[in-house]
């Protein structure tokens, strides 16, 4: 009779997981503690991303420059010929006037910001590559994490000591730079979390159970950060009607630093960072270990649709917010309804939208194809109505949809990007979702601010954009269960295969489990 020892059976298991895919080791179930805090750092972090660069750096810095002469209409009339006030038509005319003396050309504050925006990009490409390895291949991901939020922190601080235009790109470069690296983290540790839930290695059947448990975790997140984003608009557009615009809008970027900080008590009360990581010490990685993405299609593709996702959502979101300012002529109160209006609605419309998708039975990227739906018809009539006269009914309704739009294409691209990620590389897979993400924000916003007066060619490039999107996720072939079968987390049903019970269980020692009971049957 065949007698088996308990460390028989951990090796079996091990290589068993391994044999899944499961390079990245064991992982516990995510607690509620942890998850909480998971979402925490979303509220701590996403307002970062869009509302600290692409509206609070563009309003100090317009306070920087010299004033800007009078519009041709003069200071009472709008673009469109709409009655306005003095202070409305200078706030627009300061964003969009090129005062900013650049080689030979000038620039504008908004300008300014896409070109901080992309030195930013640019100092935080090679760190990535870096960083992807030790995420990886060592146990310093809590360091990386806490050190590029504390970076990030501190750059807000200090963006009112000198009233000069040419220190921000610095600030902002640093800023974004950071704000990359813990993004990538930030997903990498959702993937650790989906795989303390299901394991590493789970029959097809079993594929809706992760299905679940990731999307309800990407939406509530991307609805926490919502929140978040809504808060620092609200404080944004409170001090902004204090007289002294240049000193209020420092206190907003102090007080966005000090919220980003907060984040750290996610970072420092989880030890699952520290203890998962590859086998091998992180000098034996592949140099190359960051372009592995490229080996697996179905990633390949799914980046091309984060970065097209938020190439279009930062396009119709800056083009319409300009368009309403300089030619609609809302008023300030009326810009901070639209805000809210953007940031709110998906705090509902996220958590509402996970039953609907379960019902459905729909993988996420049926789910980002949604998205890219809802903001292709934005964009669509945005395009068609430019030269019309926009009420506010009708921008508030689009602001809605839009607005949970971009957090279906942010929520489920994300787990379709996780799905596509094999385990263990989840560090390299992320931070290209974070640098992909970051750069078509970037891309769009340069888009949409570059010819302000022309919001037509915005929309019209988000729209193209959106289209290219859907044809990339439908006639790419892309899946999630396909990635998910690619990247190793799905296999076929059989005697070799996990049992029904490897999700139920949902711990750490699922496998282990499953390779116990076999043991003892052949006992």
């Amino acid at each position: 009779m065949a007698t088996t020892t308990p460390d028989s059976h951990n090796v079996a298991a091990q290589d068993m997981y391994k044999a899944g895919g499961g390079g990245g080791g064991l992982e516990e179930k995510p607690s509620k503690a942890e998850v909480l805090g998971w979402y925490m750092y979303g509220l701590c972090s996403y307002f970062v991303h869009t509302v600290l660069i692409p509206i609070v750096f563009p309003l100090i810095i317009s306070q920087t420059v010299s004033d800007p002469p009078p519009p041709p209409q003069g200071w009472e009339r709008s673009y469109q010929n709409v009655t306005c006030k003095h202070t409305e038509m200078l706030l627009y005319e300061e964003l969009v006037h090129r005062a900013i003396k650049l080689g030979g050309k000038n620039v504008s504050p908004l300008e300014w910001t896409s070109i901080s925006w992309f030195m930013g990009l640019i100092l935080s490409a090679p760190v990535l590559g870096i960083v992807s390895i030790l995420l990886d291949y060592s146990h310093y991901q809590q360091l990386i994490a806490g050190a590029a939020t504390i970076i990030g922190a501190i750059f807000c601080l200090p963006a009112g000591f000198f009233k000069k235009s040419w220190i921000f790109p610095p600030y902002i470069a640093i800023i974004v730079a950071a704000n990359t690296i813990v993004g990538a983290a930030h997903a990498r540790h959702l993937g650790l979390m989906i795989r303390g839930f299901t394991g590493s290695v789970i029959p097809q059947q079993q594929f809706a159970n992760r299905r679940s448990f990731t999307s309800r975790l990407s939406l509530y997140s991307t609805a926490a950060g919502c929140l978040g984003a809504a808060i620092m608009s609200s404080f944004t557009y409170h001090m902004f009607s204090h007289k002294d615009h240049f000193t209020a809008m420092w206190v907003v970027s102090i007080f966005s630093g000090l919220v980003w900080g907060l984040g750290l008590l996610h970072i420092f009360s989880t030890d699952r960072a520290t203890t998962t990581y590859n086998d091998a010490p992180s000098h034996s990685a592949p140099i190359t270990h960051v372009l592995s993405i490229f080996r697996y299609p179905h990633a390949a593709g799914s980046l091309a649709a984060v970065f097209l996702s938020s190439f279009m959502s930062m396009c119709i979101f800056g083009a319409a917010l300009l368009h309403a300012m300089g030619y609609s002529c809302f008023q300030t109160k009326n810009i901070l309804f639209l805000w809210l209006t953007y940031f709110m609605v998906p705090i509902a419309s996220l958590p509402l939208v996970h039953p609907l998708q379960l019902t459905m039975k729909l993988d996420a990227e049926k789910m980002q194809l949604l998205g890219f739906i809802l903001s292709t018809l934005a964009s669509g009539f945005g395009f068609y109505y430019k030269g019309a006269m926009w009420t506010k009914g009708n921008l508030f309704f689009f602001a809605a949809i839009q607005g949970s739009a971009t957090g279906f294409l942010h929520a489920f691209g994300r787990v379709l990007w996780l799905d596509c990620s094999p385990a263990g590389k989840e560090g390299a897979f992320s931070v290209w979702f974070s640098w992909a993400r970051a750069l078509g924000a970037c891309a769009g916003f340069a888009v949409a601010t570059s010819i302000p007066g022309n919001v037509g060619r915005a929309f019209g490039a988000s729209f193209c954009a959106g289209l290219v999107g859907m044809v990339i996720l439908i006639f790419g072939n892309i899946s999630s269960f396909k990635g998910a079968k690619a990247a190793g987390h799905v296999i076929k049903s059989g005697k070799n295969s996990p049992a029904p019970e490897f999700v139920a269980d949902r711990s750490k020692t699922t496998v282990l489990s499953e390779v116990l009971a076999k043991g003892k049957a052949e006992v």
